[in-house]
């Protein structure tokens, strides 16, 4: 007897011995996998942020309302291979890993940024100048969109159970955080080159730094651990893991997905990417206030989603939900129609930091209650790929339709739409169950 009671004190000294190299081992996995992912973002919301500025090199005529358009229909197109970027890197992530397929996502990203920071422009090789910026997009597009659902998936499998929404909640710090840094540089090349170097050479600049960004990250994700989740399921050797046949047992899972990210990722798009021409164009504010306005106001954003997450482990994830769908639906016309009318940089700014606060209830725990809803075997293709039709057909569009109803003398009628379809993803909030309760992840090993 105590032999028996010396050995359960030694296993129990072993195992408070390990916590902690546990803990360290996790937070690391939590680290690189959010650093590669703000790497890839940043690649990809540099098109955006700087598009104002390239815009002229690749579509030399019309007016500057007409290039931003063509520009946007290029940065559309991107979004179309989002979802076959979901379930190209989701099968790779559920038959062969986690992490390979986060590896591989980033070594595409660096190609494309290299890509855009090569071609020359339209002046100097025609028509081919597009084409080979289309064609670098299209790179981009295909690698973010496999970057999503696995990162999700792998962040929310290396989490501890009570703190899924917190730790989640750092995909959307560091895909924000890609934004920042990608107008953090703009606002220092504005600093030191004129407009006119920008325009004629001072552009390329981010896309050389996002592919020298995107080998650190190349190295510091070779480095990562797999997840248990995924060894677990591996081991039982099952062909039909991460294949569309799988993905197919789970239709309310999916229809879920693609019903919760419609009024947010329309949302999320316009308050961001898109935010910044429309405080030019619209506002009529500069080109360095609309910059400055946009990061300090994404720098709140960030900051809010941990507080958010971590809000989500206590009181569930649909309450915030149901929080940004009601209010979503209530002030999105009246916030971009005041904001389109004010002449203050001030008012400017704290409308557009209602509207960030507002979406925070979706984007701090999207990633997470997508992850719950599905097992592990099939769960990087069931986020990434439902998400990546979503996003591709009304994310990926945001830009192109507010400047065509501009175009058209109805901008106003942008706005009633981004309502139409956040009350629609509040019907999916209502009805769905709270995936923190019936989660997925707590079929997982080690969980």
């Amino acid at each position: 007897m105590k032999r028996q009671t010396d050995l359960s004190a030694i296993e129990q000294l072993t195992e408070n011995q390990q916590a902690p190299k546990i803990s360290r081992q996790r937070l690391k996995a939590i680290f690189g996998g959010s650093v590669g992912n703000l790497v890839e973002w940043y690649d990809w919301y540099a098109y955006s942020a700087f598009a104002i500025y390239f815009s002229s090199s690749f579509f030399p005529s019309g007016s500057s309302t007409a290039q931003l358009l063509n520009t946007a229909g290029i940065f559309a197109l991107g979004f179309l291979m989002r979802p076959i970027g979901g379930w190209m890197f989701g099968t790779i992530a559920d038959k062969v890993g986690r992490k390979k397929s986060m590896t591989l996502s980033v070594l595409l990203m660096s190609l494309g940024s290299l890509l855009i920071a090569l071609t020359p422009a339209f002046k100097t090789i025609g028509l081919l100048a597009p084409i080979l910026l289309l064609l670098a997009r299209l790179l981009q597009g295909l690698s973010v969109g496999g970057e999503y659902g696995v990162s999700a998936t792998y962040l929310s499998e290396m989490a501890t159970k009570n703190r899924r929404g917190f730790y989640s909640s750092f995909q959307y710090v560091t895909l924000i955080g890609g934004q920042l840094i990608a107008l953090g540089i703009q606002i220092i090349l504005q600093r030191i080159l004129t407009e006119e170097q920008l325009i004629s050479w001072g552009w390329r600049i981010p896309f050389v730094i996002g592919a020298i960004l995107s080998v650190v990250a190349l190295y510091l994700r070779k480095s990562l651990h797999e997840t248990k989740a995924f060894e677990a399921q591996k081991n039982r050797k099952d062909e039909n893991n991460g294949t569309i046949r799988e993905l197919l047992k789970h239709p309310k899972a999916i229809l879920t997905v693609i019903g919760l990210t419609l009024g947010g990722t329309l949302a999320f798009y316009t308050y961001t990417t898109y935010m910044q021409k429309f405080l030019v164009n619209t506002v009529h504010l500069s080109k360095g206030e609309a910059t400055l306005l946009s990061f300090f106001s994404l720098l709140i954003f960030a900051i809010l989603q941990p507080l958010f997450g971590g809000l989500s482990d206590r009181i569930g994830r649909k309450p915030l939900l149901i929080g940004f769908g009601v209010l979503g639906t209530i002030f999105t016309v009246p916030l971009l129609t005041t904001l389109s009318h004010t002449t203050s940089q001030w008012t400017a700014f704290f409308l557009l930091l209602a509207a960030l606060v507002i979406v925070s209830g979706y984007t701090s725990i999207n990633a997470i209650v997508k992850a719950e809803l599905f097992p592990a075997q099939i769960r990087a293709l069931g986020v990434g790929l439902p998400y990546g039709i979503t996003v591709a057909i009304f994310g990926g569009t945001v830009e192109y339709l507010a400047l065509w109803f501009k175009k058209i003398g109805h901008e106003p009628y942008f706005y009633w739409y981004i309502t139409g379809c956040i009350l629609m993803s509040l019907v999916v909030y209502v009805l769905m169950k709270d995936s923190k309760e019936t989660s997925k992840l707590n079929e997982d090993p080690d969980n």
